[in-house]
């Protein structure tokens, strides 16, 4: 049976340190930090709730505490949130979806705290129903404009992913929002550290992780840089 997105949940990874952004993120996380004039988590919910996303389970670590007063249950933004924290250590971008399972249906999105990303859900999540795969990554031919590409994507398959490794047929980039089955992640302990990259990897190796390439570039607050891009892009086109 095929499920609409509204019936799938997002996993928001929003628990990292944000280095980047010091001095803004040294008080404040990511998801907080003001895009214009108001919290970049506010567009992305916002964005969501425009595909049809309706449920967001936020996976928080640093400062989360203060995530959770300023949206609580989402209902201001029409999408509901919950929250899985992290707790005494740090998961890791793949340790935090494991813990936040429960809050999770077994189909889930998973997107990254700092990425906006302007894409329609439907086409995708039909595109991984029909898969039949564990895994699929959303992907865009950046050849190196946006970011370091880290993907060899060829006949609708990845067959190379990999953050380290620069080849030149790397062509394309992880667009930062994924979508996978619950037992994907069935191999890792809970309440341990470690990459979601990892996942990825291994699925990429099991044939279990496809490839949909999105044609819509990406945005992101991962660095000030890409913080005033999005500026710009949102002052735009705010009324």
């Amino acid at each position: 049976m095929m499920t609409s997105p509204s019936d799938i949940p997002v996993a928001i990874l929003a628990g990292g340190l944000a280095t980047r952004l010091r001095p803004i993120t040294e008080k404040i996380p990511k998801s907080l930090v003001s895009v214009a004039g108001k919290p970049f988590l506010a567009h992305q919910l916002e964005l969501l709730k425009s595909r049809g996303i309706r449920r967001a389970v936020l996976c928080v670590g640093y400062l989360g505490e203060m995530i959770r007063r300023d949206f609580g249950d989402g209902e201001e933004f029409g999408v509901k949130l919950d929250y899985s924290f992290d707790g005494e250590k740090l998961l890791g971008t793949g340790g935090a979806i494991k813990r936040a399972l429960p809050l999770l249906s077994d189909e889930f999105f998973v997107l990254y705290g700092d990425s906006y990303l302007p894409v329609e859900y439907t086409p995708i999540t039909d595109f991984f129903q029909h898969s039949d795969k564990l895994g699929c990554m959303t992907v865009y031919r950046n050849e190196g404009k946006y970011d370091a590409s880290n993907i060899v994507f060829a006949d609708g398959e990845i067959k190379v992913y990999d953050k380290k490794a620069k080849l030149p047929e790397m062509l394309h980039i992880d667009y930062g929002l994924s979508l996978f089955k619950r037992e994907a992640f069935d191999a890792y302990p809970i309440n341990q550290p470690f990459d979601l990259a990892e996942v990825m990897g291994k699925l990429v190796r099991e044939k279990q992780l496809v490839g949909y390439e999105v044609r819509e570039r990406f945005y992101e607050i991962g660095s000030p840089a890409g913080l005033a891009e999005l500026e710009t892009l949102l002052q735009s086109k705010s009324p």
